[in-house]
């Protein structure tokens, strides 16, 4: 049978015709020209979007990053394993989103928001994109409220702001974790929402996190993202904007939120590793050029909103490992000059008890006092520079044993200002107790006992003023610094510390016996009933105590 080639136009025309578009089903799609190391090309795709999310067989998602004349290069989410050459690719013509809302908190989620944590499922209402371009000027306003992380070395010399962008940096092993950890078990009781952004680290090691916030009770208001070390490297990128996109939720429903980014050097070496998977070309260290953006816009979206979008803030704190304690390299420098400040861990004062171990030097805060509440900033006013002038003497006076009085009086404040900002690990202080034991060293009552004592000192100071003088620490945590106020706090301070009794006399050099009975009978005379508690022990404190040059 023979056919014309006019029927065949005919019978065409035909079925063209009669086609309903309304219901025709046009998706555009790729194949699959190769895949590896969880980074595949497709062929195909011509409208394709950057960071549009691609739906590819096995339930795996690609999210597209290289748009080339000829193909696209795309990273891929779920068991990439799976995926051949020849697959077929389907555009979903959505950019990249992050399921967010308050269902997250209380969980461990994976930076696609599916759980890890085996507690079911996770029904989110809501999304965010994970990409999202930050405020501009006129759509914030100043950084002015305080962000307690409880550590009375933070508050008092390096203070965080809601909306501030402070970074934890140093060497592994310095407790840079520790810090952000104690801020969000301090903020558990506070209208702050906590998003803990694991990037790199062991599961032992998360599942480990999470159960000490279970214990102190700041899981509930937390939510944990983890991309283990095991995971492929687009996880890892993916993960602090994914915790970010979360935060940010809370942000533009008017609510304070915190994001913790642990570690973004873990971060942009799996960015290197997917971008030179890319076929992008390396810079220095072999980072791709853009490695400064790659921070630069997730870091920036932290901020505090005016009053007319309701006033929200989203503050972040980014952690950076340095290596032998290089802050020149290359992403250090990169984030330090992103963030508004630094908190600089030193292995040196960590390996000599220092906790936490924060280089008083070149650690800072830009926001400053603005971060403060009244009474912290004046007290505290004088610390830093007392701390700088104690360390510089500290390294001197071991190159000569003779020093001056006022030398000696400055290393004897500074080993005493050093005792009072240790603080355990995982016990946030009140600010309103941080403020009596601040100025209580920065004002010499802490320069006649001994150093062994300080502690001892401190707590039961702090014991002390929350049992005598309760209404008194309300005043001051609500930031009321009157005339009258301090001289309560003086008067209490004062009366505490007579009462304890003194090791040394004013130059520094231990009590004699007839000094310090005419001590303790001053003592009782003035105030009825005398502790005691300085003559405690004291042939045992005289031995131990060191030369006053030396102190």
């Amino acid at each position: 049978m023979q056919i014309k080639p006019d029927e065949i136009t005919s019978i065409l025309k035909n079925r063209i015709e009669g086609l309903d578009t309304s219901s025709a089903d046009l998706t555009e799609v790729g194949t699959v020209l190769s895949v590896a190391d969880g980074i595949c090309r497709i062929h195909g795709l011509d409208e394709c979007m950057s960071f549009e999310m691609l739906e590819l067989p096995h339930d795996v998602t690609g999210l597209a990053l290289n748009l080339e004349s000829d193909n696209v290069g795309a990273v891929l989410f779920g068991e990439w394993a799976k995926i051949v050459e020849g697959d077929t690719v389907k555009r979903t013509k959505r950019l990249l989103e992050i399921p967010v809302g308050e269902e997250l908190l209380g969980r461990i989620v994976d930076p696609l928001g599916n759980p890890l944590d085996g507690k079911g499922e996770i029904n989110t209402s809501a999304s965010r994109p994970s990409e999202f371009k930050a405020p501009g000027v006129v759509q914030r306003q100043p950084v002015k409220e305080p962000m307690l992380t409880g550590l009375k070395a933070v508050d008092s010399m390096i203070p965080i702001g809601r909306g501030q962008r402070e970074l934890i940096i140093g060497d592994r092993q310095t407790g840079k974790t520790a810090i952000a950890v104690d801020a969000i078990i301090n903020n558990q009781d506070r209208d702050l929402r906590c998003v803990y952004v694991a990037i790199g680290q062991r599961k032992s090691t998360v599942v480990g996190l999470a159960k000490t916030l279970e214990d102190a009770g700041a899981l509930q208001n937390t939510i944990i993202v983890m991309a283990s070390a095991d995971e492929a490297a687009p996880i890892k990128f993916l993960a602090p904007y994914a915790g970010c996109a979360m935060g940010e939720h809370f942000l533009y429903n008017g609510e304070a939120a915190l994001v913790v980014y642990d570690d973004l050097s873990k971060h942009a070496v799996a960015y290197r590793q997917m971008s030179l998977l890319l076929r992008r070309p390396p810079g220095r260290e072999a980072y791709p050029g853009d490695v400064f953006y790659l921070h630069s816009r997730l870091l920036e979206r932290a901020v505090k909103l005016n009053d007319d979008l309701g006033g929200g803030s989203l503050t972040a704190l980014p952690v950076i490992e340095t290596q032998a304690g290089d802050v020149s390299a290359y992403v250090p420098t990169n984030v330090i000059s992103i963030t508004d400040g630094q908190i600089y861990l030193e292995p040196g004062l960590f390996n000599s008890g220092v906790r936490p171990a924060i280089n008083v030097g070149i650690s800072v805060s830009r926001v400053g006092g603005n971060a403060q509440i009244t009474p912290m900033r004046r007290v505290a006013g004088r610390l830093k520079l007392e701390l700088s002038q104690y360390r510089e003497l500290e390294a001197f006076s071991q190159f000569g044993s003779e020093l001056d009085p006022e030398t000696q009086r400055t290393l004897a404040r500074g080993e005493r200002l050093v005792k009072t900002l240790n603080q355990a690990e995982r016990h946030p202080m009140p600010v309103e107790d941080q403020v009596i034991q601040v100025y209580a060293a920065t004002n010499g009552y802490l320069d006649r006992i001994v150093v062994d004592k300080v502690d001892r000192f401190l707590a039961d100071l702090t014991d002390h003023m929350r049992g005598n003088e309760a209404e008194l620490l309300k005043q001051v945590s609500e930031g009321d610094w009157s005339d009258d106020t301090q001289q309560a706090v003086e008067k209490a301070v004062s009366s505490f510390a007579e009462d304890f009794g003194f090791d040394l006399d004013e130059e520094g050099h231990p009590l004699d016996e007839d000094d310090e009975a005419s001590s303790r009978s001053s003592r009782r005379d003035g105030s009825g009933d005398g502790s005691g508690d300085g003559e405690r022990d004291q042939e045992e404190d005289r031995a131990q105590e060191p030369e006053p040059a030396n102190a």
